[in-house]
């Protein structure tokens, strides 16, 4: 969550709250990458950067980047994104370069999280000792099992990628580093819902993340360097409806069998907003504007989605990393998210849920013919109306300090009677009653994770 520091004031002595905390995806390598899935928004961004110099971060940039963006941040843990592309391909050193900066830059009584997003390929021994000592989360890209995997995420040459990307995962295992996995939703798996699920459980993993694949196609002709204006989706883009039975159907299987067990980023984003906390996840939160992304050269953009011309914020070797995140610009980039939904999202009964989702998805007319409806619209209100029960029991066991595991027993015992209303509405009649002591901060998480409840289903308090 974000916070603020102490006031300050600014030149003519007006009192003015620390800027908040902000997020940048640092992507050190560009959009280079040693894949070439079908589905990449990122790829062409080699068209931005057509010099033939390589895409590597010089040094100079790095070190720019590392001590301007700890010294902006004002909270106590400062998290670094490192992406692309494929941020592996910069090699170990540069990242031994990293941890050093860091060190060097990093204030007494704050502590630092890195994070990597790979697509697992290039993993060795070597690398990940490295980021088990250092402690790296991981974010492993993996789209199901090999057929689904393959179907879109394959090589250079059009090899498959899914011996490689399960080698890098066991090696991830077998050096205890800290992982997670992404799975893209696309046209292909986005049918097989508990096939993707149960796959991706029986690795091991117990943090996932469901991410639509949805790729606009270009005006044509295409314009070099401007976004998407067609209406119309790829082939690998999943259809609106099948990404919310998608979702409902993995909900569904979780809500019976994983709660406390296996953290799906969606359905814990939308607990934290049951319970009263918000999204913390931008796509979810009513305004964006604090994740923005770095380019090898040290270009800051609007977002990672939004990585063109007209939202180029200017390069931090020029201009000081903060003035560009708190730009007017960048300001109204954010606020945009909220203020330009059409009246039907803003009159929607899960808007507190959704907000719209992204904006870079929002390129369809509503049936009145107003603007920007989200192409994703009927699959997410078809999945947040499908949860609302549920959701409801197990934020009010949490409010009460009981273990929102229990709706799995209640659901189990619903779904074995022969006759009554079906098991969501089941659960929602037998919620837990009151008296119950609330979790404190530092109480084990009732949800049974093993963590406190501050750092788990507390964290936005």
């Amino acid at each position: 969550m974000a916070e603020h520091g102490h006031p300050e004031r600014l030149r003519g002595g007006v009192p003015r709250p620390r800027p908040r905390a902000f997020h940048v995806m640092a992507k050190p390598a560009g959009p280079a990458c040693n894949l070439h899935c079908t589905y990449c928004f990122y790829l062409e961004k080699e068209r931005l950067y057509p010099s033939p110099r390589r895409f590597r971060m010089s040094d100079a940039v790095l070190e720019a980047f590392i001590k301007q963006y700890i010294e902006a941040q004002q909270v106590p843990t400062i998290s670094f994104a490192w992406q692309g592309g494929e941020p592996t391909l910069m090699g170990l050193p540069f990242f031994r370069r990293v941890v050093e900066l860091q060190r060097r830059y990093l204030p007494p009584g704050k502590r630092l999280i890195n994070a990597l997003q790979t697509n697992g390929t290039l993993l060795t021994d070597e690398w990940c000792a490295f980021l088990r000592e250092h402690q790296f989360l991981v974010g492993l890209s993996l789209d199901g099992p090999r057929g689904l995997h393959d179907h879109y995420r394959r090589g250079r040459r059009g090899e498959p990628t899914f011996d490689a990307v399960m080698r890098g995962l066991r090696r991830l295992q077998q050096h205890g580093v800290e992982y997670n996995l992404l799975c893209a939703v696309n046209r292909v798996n986005g049918q097989q819902p508990l096939a993707v699920y149960r796959f991706l459980r029986e690795t091991g993993a117990r943090h996932l993340q469901f991410i639509p694949i949805v790729e606009r196609l270009a005006a044509e002709p295409p314009l070099p360097g401007q976004p998407p204006s067609s209406r119309e989706v790829s082939e690998a883009s999943v259809r609106p409806a099948e990404y919310g039975e998608f979702l409902c159907a993995v909900y569904d299987e979780w809500v019976r069998h994983d709660v406390g067990r296996i953290y799906v980023q969606t359905f814990e984003v939308a607990l934290s907003v049951w319970l009263g906390h918000g999204a913390g996840l931008c796509v979810f939160e009513p305004t964006c504007g604090r994740g923005m992304a770095l380019e090898h050269n040290g270009d800051l953009y609007a977002c990672d989605h939004y990585v063109y011309p007209e939202y180029r914020l200017g390069n931090l070797m020029e201009q000081p990393l903060v003035a560009l995140a708190e730009s007017n610009p960048q300001r109204r980039f954010g606020t945009d998210k909220r203020d330009t939904l059409p009246r039907q999202c803003r009159e929607c009964p899960v808007l507190f849920l959704c907000n719209g989702e992204c904006p870079k998805n929002r390129f369809l007319q509503t049936p009145e013919g107003e603007e920007g409806l989200n192409y994703l619209c009927a699959g997410l209100k078809r999945f947040f109306t499908h949860i609302g029960p549920t959701m409801e029991w197990m934020a009010r066991a949490l409010q009460q300090g009981q273990p929102a595991a229990g709706i799995m027993a209640v659901l189990r015992q619903a779904d074995q009677g022969s006759a009554g209303p079906p098991a969501t509405e089941v659960a929602v009649a037998r919620r837990p009653g009151a008296g119950a002591r609330p979790a404190g901060r530092n109480d084990p998480c009732p949800c049974g994770s093993g963590q406190k409840y501050k750092r788990c289903c507390g964290r936005g308090q």
